[in-house]
């Protein structure tokens, strides 16, 4: 079975890695980790695309082989100021793969969904590009590095890179024409549930609208009998907002949070937003064990899904000193999201090899979020 690339350059990018590159290009650790997770997606959609276009697949072969110890070599790469030269060149290697208008349009999409400066992603990017073809050259081998080898290998990729890619991104990248090669099932039905989202807004809109047009009319043309419309407002005002919810996508609707009374904006303990570290590691979780498709890729989410542990017990450590209505908002982060997360679980321990290597950090996670739903 094929290896998830995504999984195997995040084996490299570890904390301290993530960290020198945070330091480099003057961001706190949340804003590169999001910079990061967003550009390895982004990076394999694009050079996707270069894989079918004429001649881009033995592009992407020998500059694979070009990196094949880029992964031996990647402490010297992130070091300090050493970073700006392998950023540079990253950066015009990519161009050349991608060509200068592709190019750009990666960069600019990036920086607009990790939030960060132009430079910043291109500079990104650059470090980048070298650790994504190490890992081609590393999956593929030294005889697999050729052009039809390389067209199977994104083939075999395009969903495991449309599921990674953060939400913003499939539209930034749509509408720059990188996501081409990898549109199948998985991006239409991401496309279309924005589409369909869109569409109930409007109509959302549209309705509440009408409604209060022809209050207005009714109040003008009929005085003194137009009490009626006032109930009419209403009821439209919620008949438009249940079609917009009801036509959301359902993980959308799943992951609200519930309203609660009181005050939750500060929800910081110790210098520890616990809302975002649980969003944080959600998000983190969810897109790991989506990764996991065997032993090898198991291996390389273990790391992740530790560092998942570790942030939980930090927030069920802390919990304590909430008070009820924040304890609820944790609660309304978490509860919905565990169906998800269950089926996930379930589906990664059944995979041969998976479960012995996963299961104690499951186990320990599945405790966690229990009892993070159950602080009401």
């Amino acid at each position: 079975m094929t290896t998830n690339l995504i999984s195997l350059v995040m084996q490299y990018l570890t904390p301290e890695t993530i960290g020198r590159i945070a330091s480099a290009n003057g961001l706190d650790r949340k804003s590169a980790n999001t910079a990061v997770g967003a550009s390895i997606p982004a990076l394999l959609a694009a050079l996707s695309n270069t894989a079918a276009q004429p001649g881009g697949a033995q592009k992407l072969a020998d500059a694979a082989k070009q990196h094949s110890s880029t992964l031996d070599n990647l402490a010297s790469m992130f070091s300090g100021s050493s970073q700006t030269v392998y950023a540079d060149k990253g950066s015009q290697a990519l161009s050349s793969l991608l060509g200068g208008e592709d190019h750009t349009a990666l960069t600019g999409a990036i920086a607009k969904v990790a939030g960060v400066g132009q430079g910043t992603s291109s500079s990104l990017l650059g470090l980048l590009a070298p650790v994504v073809m190490g890992a081609i050259a590393k999956q593929q081998g030294p005889r697999g590095l050729d052009s039809s080898n390389i067209m199977s290998l994104f083939a075999a990729q395009k969903d495991n890179i449309a599921a990674a890619l953060p939400s913003g991104m499939h539209a930034q990248l749509d509408s720059a024409g990188l996501l081409d090669a990898i549109q199948g099932v998985t991006g239409k039905a991401t496309v279309a549930a924005g589409q369909a989202t869109r569409a109930a807004t409007s109509a959302a809109r549209a309705a509440t609208d009408t409604s209060y047009r022809v209050a207005s009319a009714a109040s003008t043309s009929v005085p003194g009998r137009s009490n009626w419309i006032y109930w009419a407002i209403p009821a439209a005002a919620v008949l438009a907002f249940l079609l917009y919810t009801f036509n959301k996508p359902a993980e959308q609707v799943a992951q609200r949070i519930p309203q609660i009374t009181g005050s939750i904006q500060d929800m910081k303990v110790g210098g520890l937003d616990m809302a975002e570290q649980i969003k944080d590691s959600l998000t983190g979780l969810r897109t790991s064990l989506q990764g996991v498709t065997d032993v090898t890729s198991a291996q390389a989410a273990q790391s992740k899904l530790q560092q998942v542990t570790a942030q939980l017990d930090k927030v069920t450590g802390l919990a304590g000193q909430l008070s009820t209505d924040q304890r609820k908002v944790l609660s309304g982060l978490v509860s919905p999201t565990m169906a998800t997360l269950n089926q996930l679980f379930d589906k990664v321990l059944v995979i041969p090899g998976a479960a012995e290597v996963l299961k104690p950090s499951i186990d320990a996670i599945k405790a966690k979020l229990a009892s993070l739903t159950a602080v009401v």
